[in-house]
């Protein structure tokens, strides 16, 4: 792989550590409504907020075993269909149980992309 190509699949999988932040801070001005719209007490509105931090773990625990059964490129494909299930969900949630499912759902995806993504990028770098 020439220099040029190994720069820009190292950005492009390292964003995958920018997605965790960008998760906090949208969270974190939304948090408010959210808490409004549905009625939701100090525990639970702290509860969904936590959702994508316990699928964080669980994505972190367990995220390189697919990705050596299966090859880094295809694991990060298949992390990039988390995130992408997780932004529809999220968007689309009727409920808060909805909202909460979805944010786990990204944050598997966020997990296991912070194991997976520099695996990756220590394999392609010459």
């Amino acid at each position: 792989m020439n220099h040029g190509k190994v720069i820009f699949w190292s950005i492009t999988v390292a964003l995958g550590g920018f997605l965790f932040g960008f998760d906090t801070a949208v969270i974190s001005g939304a948090e408010g409504a959210i808490q409004k719209l549905w009625g939701l007490s100090e525990a639970m509105t702290g509860s969904m907020v936590a959702s994508a931090l316990w699928g964080t773990i669980i994505g972190a625990l367990l995220g390189g075993m697919p990705a050596d059964k299966f090859g880094r490129k295809r694991t990060l494909f298949w992390i990039a269909v988390l995130y992408f299930i997780s932004a529809a969900g999220s968007a689309l949630s009727q409920s808060v149980w909805q909202l909460m499912f979805f944010r786990f759902i990204g944050g598997l995806g966020v997990g296991a992309s912070s194991v997976v993504a520099p695996m990756y990028i220590s394999e392609i770098s010459p």
